[in-house]
């Protein structure tokens, strides 16, 4: 249970540094890291990123 609870601990931080350093919106991927562990971590990496210019 332990190793669940770290598990995606992790996934959240990933999936929100991943989403902040590609400027993507990090807060949504950090939710979505805590929703579905491990399994949004692909998702993130080929998300595209926001553009502010609009």
């Amino acid at each position: 249970m332990v190793i669940l609870l770290v598990l995606h601990a992790l996934s959240i931080f990933i999936c929100y540094y991943i989403a902040k350093y590609r400027g993507a919106k990090a807060r949504f991927w950090g939710i979505m890291g805590a929703i579905f562990g491990p399994l949004a971590i692909p998702f993130v990496l080929i998300s595209k990123s926001v553009d502010v210019s609009e």
